[in-house]
């Protein structure tokens, strides 16, 4: 059961309605066009995500994301996002603030990709004394990012370097106040076929030696 187009006008109109009465009204095509896809997506990706962490929680309830928004302490107080997304990372009960993969839809398309939501300082400093270093599970990450072309490092840089004296290649990652790799796409064309699950298995396959180095960096901080 593929997004479509109609997953698209759902998310804009829902929005743009913004209300309860509304919704409740449409909810069967929200089951429909938004949330069963979205379901068939994260069981289709599972086996490659338990591949790349068999600690990844990949029970859909958990794994996607609410249309609700939470306005507890949020200026904008619409009540529904035009965004839904999945993401795969570790048991949020028993780890805090690790990194994972997530897709993303909105009316204007997809985005995909690995990294953190909000690094840490500390995972921040355990990374880059990883790269200073030159540790043979950066130095993995970093061919595994140089040898693909789908993903980029989110331009999350500080205006000025920290690392003056390191090579450009390991500025790149050392000035990051957050590290993200990010694939955004407008194809619509595999947004709505069935090989979607098995394009993004195989991107994020690319870029597993990343999530690998970000999940060591988290275990040695630990440490």
């Amino acid at each position: 059961m593929p997004f479509s187009q109609q997953t698209l006008d759902f998310l804009f109109q829902n929005r743009i309605e913004d209300s309860r009465e509304w919704f409740r009204a449409h909810k069967s095509d929200y089951e429909q066009l938004v949330h069963a896809p979205m379901i068939e997506l994260v069981e289709r990706l599972t086996p490659g995500m338990l591949r790349i962490d068999p600690l990844f929680n990949c029970v859909p309830r958990s794994c996607i994301s609410r249309i609700y928004r939470d306005t507890r302490f949020a200026k904008d107080k619409s009540i529904y996002r035009d965004v839904m997304w999945c993401s795969f990372m570790r048991d949020k009960k028993i780890y805090h603030g690790l990194p994972g993969f997530y897709f993303e839809i909105s009316p204007c398309g997809f985005q995909y990709g690995c990294g953190y939501y909000q690094a840490s300082s500390e995972s921040l400093e355990a990374m880059r004394k990883m790269i200073k270093e030159e540790d043979r599970v950066f130095k993995s990450a970093l061919n595994a990012y140089q040898k693909q072309k789908v993903f980029c490092l989110e331009d999350a840089k500080y205006k000025r370097t920290r690392n003056p004296d390191q090579p450009a290649e390991l500025r790149e990652w050392l000035d990051q106040r957050n590290i993200c790799l990010n694939a955004a796409c407008g194809d619509l064309q595999l947004l709505f076929s069935d090989s979607l699950a098995d394009r993004l298995a195989q991107d994020f396959a690319l870029i597993a030696p990343v999530y690998r180095f970000m999940i060591e960096a988290e275990s040695r901080k630990q440490r």
